[in-house]
């Protein structure tokens, strides 16, 4: 376990406690603070409200996939870019709020 932990620390991934919360209810300062990261860092290819027609469409990610979320957003995935480095895990997290919740509260 503590190894396991010190891998998350080492490449920035959030700690399984900060997943979608038992009730699926994120709070709106949370999905708002997604929604703004996503403005910055993910619209110019995923779309302002989260499908295009060239990128992964957002709108269908799974909901209990949150740590292939952390990864394909941290590491990079096929054309997506890594953002380690850039985005600090809470902003990581704050976008899984807004993928799972920001559309559907809109």
């Amino acid at each position: 376990m503590k190894r396991i932990f010190m891998l998350a620390v080492t490449f920035g991934i959030a700690p399984a406690a900060a997943q979608t919360p038992p009730d699926g209810q994120f709070s709106p300062a949370q999905i708002g603070k997604g929604a703004e990261t996503f403005a910055v860092y993910c619209s110019p290819c995923h779309g302002e409200r989260m499908s295009s027609p060239e990128f992964f469409n957002l709108k269908t990610f799974p909901p209990d996939q949150h740590s292939r979320f952390v990864n394909s957003v941290t590491n990079g995935k096929n054309a997506m870019p890594p953002w380690r480095g850039q985005l600090k895990p809470e902003d990581i997290e704050a976008l899984w709020s807004y993928v799972v919740a920001g559309e559907k509260q809109r």
